[in-house]
């Protein structure tokens, strides 16, 4: 007979937001929970991205949490396996082996408006859950274009998140397709050993230096003995950011001095203006997310490297071609194209109270009250939801917003007492929403002349948060009940209570 679990809440994924939230559940005296991970470890796209040259963009004192610090980074910035070990040690640390289930990827959950409760069917068995908590975050699931006869491609074809480690690259050429924050760690980091990298570019990015250095172990010493100085460095890294919001937020004409690095910073290791000109940008620095490397254009320059100033748009055999005509015979393919970010594949999996799936009702965008739950999924909280996404600073200080407002949510579910949920108000979603697209207006995201991936179909901006972590912090410090529906068990002749107001609510905490 297959495995069934019932559990208070059910985490989806073991990356920094599903580790994040058993730490909190424990911390609030849950112990009745399980995190249901697709892979067979922890580490979420740390776990994954394990390309050459994978590190983070966000320095290691910043990138970790804050109830968790680390005295013994190695790096400013640190590397995949650093940042991976560092999650295997929070799971170790916080007792958290004993909640996890591998191997147990979520086919699909299912609200039960009758028990309320879901039921989650997985690959190891099924689980019914009270409250749902959904970490599985947007760069979880790669994206690979369609592009017209890659199927007959007699070479090798990977994505930067599922790395063939077992391919040899060296004395092979090789397309690289994309030139995000992947693509500009993988081509530094492989370009001494292939033949000869084609890189397709359908958009140059600003790359701003890569500040990176050994941590001492005077440094490591002093941090272990006084914590308080771990501490001061995360403050004033933090700071900094903070401060830094309000050019990306409303001032982007600011944004020129930061251009003029960038561009000086470019000439400093591309000398044929021909290139450099191809490498430039033609939109306001910010728009897409800034790059950071120090090893990008050098590498660009070497004589074994071709930029192309277009995308791949078809493969003939082992010929790729370019949308302009430019072709070359490769052996391998790397996309570095990013993930499904707007269109998340849990959002299908996921049946609400009317059977409609979240995909369905994210059809015109995903919009989620305070970033954390949709109306008609009662019960069901998503961290790193829409507009918690950050172009300058760390998701870490994100999702631990997102967790008080989770220890919140739990409260008030006890509070209530007796069989409970809580579905987020239509109108309260919709206000917050509101809220948020008109504050994204002024952005650099919406207004430097970019398509990024933070826009979805409709050129809507759903992942991006337009303000500081500070203004989400007070945003997301407690549950405001007038916002949702309480919802009891069906009784003949009864039904749910509920309050109003919750639009008001929302504009005043949005802030202008």
């Amino acid at each position: 007979m297959a495995q069934h679990e019932q559990v208070r809440v059910a985490v989806i994924g073991s990356g920094f937001g599903g580790l994040g939230a058993a730490v909190r559940l424990r911390r609030e005296g849950i112990t009745d929970f399980v995190v249901l991970e697709r892979a067979g470890g922890v580490g979420g796209t740390w776990r994954d991205n394990s390309y050459p040259g994978c590190a983070c963009d966000v320095p290691s004192h910043l990138y970790s949490f804050s109830f968790a610090p680390n005295p013994d980074w190695p790096r400013t910035f640190s590397g995949q396996e650093h940042i991976r070990a560092y999650l295997e040690h929070v799971a170790d640390v916080f007792g958290l082996r004993p909640h996890l289930r591998f191997d147990a990827e979520v086919k699909r959950m299912t609200w039960d408006a009758e028990a309320l409760r879901w039921d989650i069917e997985t690959a190891a068995g099924s689980f019914s859950a009270d409250v749902v908590v959904s970490a599985t975050g947007p760069l979880s699931d790669p994206k690979i274009p369609d592009v017209p006869g890659l199927d007959s491609f007699p070479g090798k074809v990977f994505h930067s998140a599922r790395w063939d480690h077992d391919y040899d690259l060296r004395g092979k050429r090789v397309a690289m397709v994309g030139t995000g924050a992947s693509a500009i760690q993988i081509v530094p980091a492989v370009q001494p050993e292939v033949a000869r990298l084609t890189l397709f570019q359908r958009t140059p990015p600003w790359v701003m230096p890569r500040v990176d250095r050994g941590i001492s172990a005077a440094e490591r010493r002093l941090h272990r003995a006084l914590p308080f100085t771990t501490q001061a460095r995360r403050g004033l890294l933090w700071g900094i950011r903070e401060l830094q919001v309000q050019a990306f937020t409303k001032r982007p004409d600011e944004l020129g001095l930061v251009e003029s690095l960038a561009k000086r910073n470019m000439a400093r290791a591309i000398k044929d203006p021909a290139l450099r000109a191809r490498l430039t940008p033609d939109y306001r620095i910010g728009c897409k997310r800034i790059l950071l490397s120090s090893a990008y254009y050098p590498a660009l320059a070497q004589p074994n490297v071709d930029v192309v100033a277009s995308g791949l748009s078809e493969v003939r055999g082992s010929t790729v071609v370019a949308a302009d005509g430019t072709s070359a015979e490769v052996d391998a393919i790397i996309f570095g194209t990013g993930f499904h970010v707007t269109d998340m594949p849990i959002a299908e999996r996921v049946v609400g109270a009317d059977g409609r799936t979240l995909a369905e009702s994210w059809k015109g965008g995903m919009e989620a009250l305070r970033g954390a739950s949709a109306a008609g999924f009662p019960n069901w909280m998503t961290i790193i939801g829409p507009n918690t996404g950050l172009g300058n600073s760390s998701m870490i200080l994100m999702i631990e917003s997102q967790l008080n407002y989770l220890a919140d949510y739990l409260r008030q579910l006890r509070v209530l007492g007796g069989r409970a949920a809580l579905d987020a108000r239509p109108g309260a979603v919709a206000a917050w929403n509101h809220r948020v697209q008109e504050r994204m207006k002024r952005t650099v995201w919406n207004t430097g002349g970019c398509t990024s991936w933070y826009l979805d179909a409709n050129g809507r901006n759903t992942t991006i948060w337009p303000g500081t972590t500070t203004e989400f912090r007070r945003a997301t410090r407690r549950v405001d009940l007038a916002e949702y529906e309480v919802i009891r068990p069906p009784v003949p002749g009864g039904g749910g209570t509920g309050g109003s107001g919750g639009e008001k609510a929302v504009d005043a905490e949005v802030g202008a």
